[in-house]
């Protein structure tokens, strides 16, 4: 009896531990193991809207829209807008402040590829000393936009640094103010201007406090064919053919550099481009290359 009663007892704590364990599994599943792996986070920033021509913009600053690449500085590193570090010397981000500052990296109007090519590169060394970081914000600075600015101001006073610099602000005094400086930006090659609310805080994401201002639009395409040139580009990229989300194909011939005609931007890659509006065939008017999509 007590040899039977003992194999009982054995045999219900064997089965007990084992509905335990699946309870317990059930309520605490594993894991995957990639749960905790070092996700890529993006840039935290402010972005833009496009201004409507409907908003009162007297009053609010302005400032010219870089044609460069984002920066976030988290502190620490000098990071893009994807979140990818960028492999600046320690001397072109000395003394920065110890809380996140928002910027351009930038070298000149025009000089867009360029400027990719160093600040993509891990061993671009010397050739950083053509870039510079033009502050527009400090997203963890207290206080309205004007605050934030002035901290930075302030900032780069005591700590100069010969790449960093507050990018410009004035205020716009009328809509004729606005169109006079962006047309005077354009002809000089930029890209457009940038409207800031007064006192506005930093968001995260899209803002009607930030407004972008351009005479043209832009968007982006897939390559999905290289036609031949003809002509003085015999023998090289005559135009891309390209492909909207919406499945409309349409040529791009112009915007490009000499360089781009002699190594055109790859079958399947993203393209920008600037256009004008769209013919009633839903084809972009007056479509102009820009750049490659570039993601870091």
């Amino acid at each position: 009896m007590r040899k039977h009663t003992s194999i009982f007892l054995t045999t219900f704590t064997l089965l007990l531990s084992v509905c335990t364990l699946q309870i317990s599994t059930q309520a605490n599943p594993p894991q995957p193991l990639h749960q905790n792996s070092n996700v890529q986070k993006k840039a935290p920033v402010m972005l833009a809207h496009s201004w409507n021509q409907k908003t009162d913009i007297n009053g609010w600053w302005m400032s010219e829209k870089l044609d460069g690449v984002r920066g976030y500085w988290t502190g620490k590193e000098l990071i893009s807008r994807q979140g990818n570090p960028f492999h600046a010397p320690e001397w072109f981000t000395r003394d920065f402040p110890q809380t996140p500052l928002d910027g351009e990296l930038w070298t000149e109007r025009d000089q867009f590829q360029e400027l990719v090519s160093i600040v993509r590169r891990e061993n671009a060394g010397t050739d950083w000393e053509k870039v510079h970081y033009f502050v527009f914000d400090a997203p963890g600075t207290e206080g309205g936009f004007e605050k934030r600015l002035d901290f930075v101001r302030r900032w780069f006073l005591v700590h100069p640094n010969l790449y960093a610099e507050v990018l410009e602000h004035q205020i716009c005094e009328s809509e004729e103010h606005l169109r006079k400086e962006l047309k005077e930006i354009e002809s000089l090659g930029g890209e457009g201007v940038m409207l800031r609310r007064p006192d506005s805080p930093y968001t995260v994401g899209r803002s009607y406090d930030l407004l972008k201002v351009k005479t043209y639009e832009d968007t982006e395409a897939t390559v999905i064919k290289h036609l031949p040139g003809s002509g003085k580009h015999t023998g090289r990229l005559g135009s891309l053919l390209v492909e909207l989300p919406n499945e409309i194909q349409f040529a791009i011939g112009t915007g490009f550099s000499d360089k781009e005609r002699d190594n055109p931007p790859p079958i399947g890659s993203t393209v920008t481009f600037k256009y004008y509006g769209f013919y009633k065939s839903g084809i972009p008017k007056f479509a102009s290359f820009l750049r490659i999509r570039e993601e870091y």
